[in-house]
């Protein structure tokens, strides 16, 4: 019994660790004016014999953001996503539902753990002389086809190092930061959609 309460203690104060971890990062997100990465994409199933890697970047300012990632190029100007495919000369515009909290943005992904999970300390490791500390999440509904997700923090800086999902089917995912640049000057037409760059385009508008 009293093995059980001293367990108990420990996983509470482990908790608050993590949570208080967890609003280091969010706060520190909030404070930058804007946010460049470079990210590396890795996807694995063992059972499927899948290996994939891509590469990718992402601009944010505030919830306005621009991704390039597998051939495709997504802006959101903070009214409407656009969706550019150089492939196959379409971009779809379509609005963004702000009520629907499940849509994961790339505006989201560095705040996401905020609400809808568990979560305690995991492991630390050191990469690189940086020490990462290991958030595990599990995400509380049922309907998730996530198992858990860890996500890696640099303790000396509060930024996300990188992010690992683990599927309830055995898939793996993880995205690497591979660089963090913040408060860089961006353009000002940096989340403008500008259709007459794009002058063979098929323009396919969901609205």
């Amino acid at each position: 019994m009293i093995a059980a309460f001293i367990l108990s203690s420990s996983l509470q104060a482990q908790d608050k660790k993590a949570k208080a971890l967890l609003d280091q990062v969010s706060a520190k997100v909030k404070s930058y004016s804007s946010i460049i990465i470079d990210f590396k994409y890795s996807l694995s199933n063992a059972k499927e014999n899948i290996n994939q890697d891509s590469k990718g970047n992402v601009v944010l300012k505030g919830n306005q953001y621009v991704l390039n990632f597998m051939g495709v190029t997504k802006l959101y100007d903070g009214k409407k996503t656009y969706t550019i495919v150089p492939e196959d000369e379409e971009i779809t515009i379509s609005k963004l539902d702000e009520n629907d909290n499940t849509a994961v943005t790339p505006s989201k992904m560095l705040t996401f753990f905020n609400s809808g999970y568990k979560y305690t300390l995991d492991a630390t490791t050191t990469i690189k002389g940086r020490k990462i500390q290991y958030v595990k999440l599990v995400p509380m509904s049922s309907k998730d086809q996530r198992k858990e997700i860890l996500l890696g923090i640099d303790t000396q800086t509060k930024n996300i190092y990188n992010l690992i999902e683990i599927g309830k089917k055995g898939t793996k995912t993880t995205l690497t930061v591979n660089s963090f640049k913040t408060n860089q000057p961006l353009s000002k037409n940096q989340f403008t959609f500008v259709k007459s760059k794009y002058p063979n385009y098929y323009i396919n508008s969901l609205d």
